[in-house]
Order: C-alpha cells, then sequence, then structure tokens
C-alpha cells in the first residue's frame, strides 16, 4: 500500500514511521497480548489486574460508548495494531470496520491478521473518502498527532475543528464517537520535553481541554467526559516493567542505544502523568445533526 498521507498541521506519515517503524516484533515484547499502545482502563485492584486485562477493558469502554453493538459501519481513526477493529468485528458483531493509519508497520501487522469484515488503509484522516456513513468513529491516541509542535492556539482549534468537522459528516444522524487523547494539564506547551519531541514524537504536539472542546463545539455534544491520568502513569509502569523483563532480546533486536532510549522515554511519560503535568482524556460525543453556524 501507498500512504495517502497530506496533512494540514499534523504529524507526518515520516515522522510516525520514525517511532511505530521501530518494529512490530520489538513493540510485541513490552505492550502485551493486545498490542494496544496507549492508556489501559484500570480498576482499583492494584495487585491482580493484568495489564491485557486492563487494555481489554479501556476496548470495551469505548466499544460501549461509540454505541457499536451490530454497527453496520464503524471506524477507527489511528487504529494501532488494530486490536480493537478486530475484537469489534468478533464480539460486537460490527458488520465492517474500517481502520485508518499512517504507519506501514502497523498496516502490515493488521493486514496478516485481520478477521472478516476488517479494513485497513494508509491514509490520514484529511484523506479519507468513506463509501458510507459510519454509525460509530472512536479514536483512540491520534488526536496528539494532529497539530505539530509551535503552532498558535488559534491554528490548533482550526484544525481540530476540521477533524471533527469531517467526523460529523461521516457519522449517520445522532451518530456516536469515542475519543481518548493525552492533553495538558498543569503544563504548557514550552515544557514538552526536548528529548521526547525530538527522539520519540517528532512533529507532535498535545491538545488543551480548552481547545478539543471549542473543535467539537456545535458540532458535537459531550456527554461524558474522563480524566484517567493515573491509569497512564500505571500504563507506562506496566510497559517498563515488561520491557525489563524482556530486555535482553529487545537488546539483540534493537541494540542497547535504542533500549535506553525507550526505558527514558516511558519513565518521563509516567512522571509526568504522576505530577500532572500531563491528562489523559476519555471523551464521549453525539452528532448534532443541525448545528447553528457562527
Amino acid at each position: 500500500m501507498k500512504a495517502n498521507t497530506r496533512t494540514e498541521g499534523g504529524t507526518s506519515a515520516d515522522a510516525i514511521e520514525h517511532h511505530y517503524g521501530t518494529g512490530n516484533d520489538y513493540f510485541s515484547l513490552w505492550l502485551g497480548e493486545t498490542m494496544a499502545y496507549s492508556c489501559a482502563m484500570w480498576d482499583g485492584d492494584e495487585e491482580n489486574q493484568s495489564l491485557d486485562d486492563a487494555q481489554l477493558r479501556k476496548i470495551e469502554y469505548h466499544a460501549l460508548q461509540a454505541h457499536a453493538r451490530d454497527a453496520g459501519a464503524l471506524l477507527d481513526i489511528g487504529c494501532g495494531w488494530g486490536g480493537l477493529l478486530n475484537h469489534v468485528v468478533s464480539e460486537y458483531d460490527v458488520a465492517r470496520a474500517v481502520g485508518l493509519t499512517l504507519s506501514q508497520s502497523q498496516a502490515d501487522w493488521i493486514t496478516s491478521r485481520a478477521r472478516p469484515g476488517v479494513e485497513v488503509r494508509l491514509e490520514s484522516w484529511e484523506n479519507h473518502q468513506p463509501d458510507t456513513l459510519y454509525d460509530s468513529i472512536i479514536s483512540i491516541g491520534a488526536f496528539e498527532h494532529f497539530a505539530k509542535l509551535g503552532l498558535r492556539p488559534s491554528e490548533k482549534v482550526r484544525i481540530y475543528r476540521n477533524f471533527f468537522s469531517h467526523c460529523h459528516g461521516w457519522l449517520k444522524s445522532r451518530g456516536w464517537m469515542s475519543l481518548q487523547t493525552v492533553a495538558y494539564g498543569n503544563s504548557l506547551p514550552r515544557d514538552f520535553d526536548e528529548f521526547i519531541a525530538r527522539e520519540i514524537f517528532p512533529e507532535t504536539d498535545t491538545p488543551r481541554l480548552a481547545e478539543l472542546v471549542e473543535g467539537a463545539e456545535r458540532l458535537f455534544e459531550i456527554v461524558s467526559l474522563r480524566n484517567d491520568r493515573d491509569h497512564y502513569r500505571r500504563t507506562l509502569r506496566a510497559w517498563f516493567s515488561n520491557l525489563k523483563s524482556h530486555r535482553m532480546q529487545a537488546v539483540r533486536m534493537k541494540g542497547e542505544e535504542e533500549v535506553r532510549r525507550f526505558e527514558q522515554y516511558l519513565r518521563l511519560m509516567a512522571y509526568m502523568f504522576e505530577v500532572g503535568g500531563l491528562d489523559l482524556y476519555r471523551v464521549t460525543l453525539r452528532k448534532i445533526d443541525r448545528p447553528r453556524g457562527s
């Protein structure tokens, strides 16, 4: 597949592959069986809940919030390695689950394991042209890549508004959308760690909650909003523990320097969520059929 990846002001396909192209086998060492590379949803049982259980709980949450049961068509924007796509067709009787990714590595992984009804497209949301309206839209961990670091708040809001306008046009009447994103908490863009910006997620900036809300205003009703930042601290700690457990194998795959880079990244991100510099929002939205103009 050749990527259809024009982006207005977000992360390029090359920058995405800089990170996700590190290797599917490498990520599978420490992400767990779900291959979910976003914040899990933990219950109160610190001792007995596994990472895989928490990731499955997250997938179930978003499927329920998006009213995915028996959907004719569902769109997953930023579908990762396809865990949600395969889950909704097998467990929620979704007839057709379409996933968008900018990563060739992820697209190859999904294609090799896709269940009937799953379709992956190597394209950005800006280029997506569905051939039918969707009953449900889910986007987990992609919103952070829609704007580059250094843009003015008004430029970011314009991009987010464009994204929600696209989603509005793709959904059936009163359709549901479930969104998960990292966002600035008690921090500012100038606090964005230089190592993360340079070595891990180039061309990436996170939204402020106010920017996200302004982007969706009068297009979607915000039905529920959760801030689960401690869930991401726990998720990052679990990934770090898994990587440590498989460290020798990881070093054989990618080398000592690469593994140390990921260890530093996981520690830094866990700290930012622990102290409240970053938040983790899960937002349930319902389409407003006749939005009023400005």
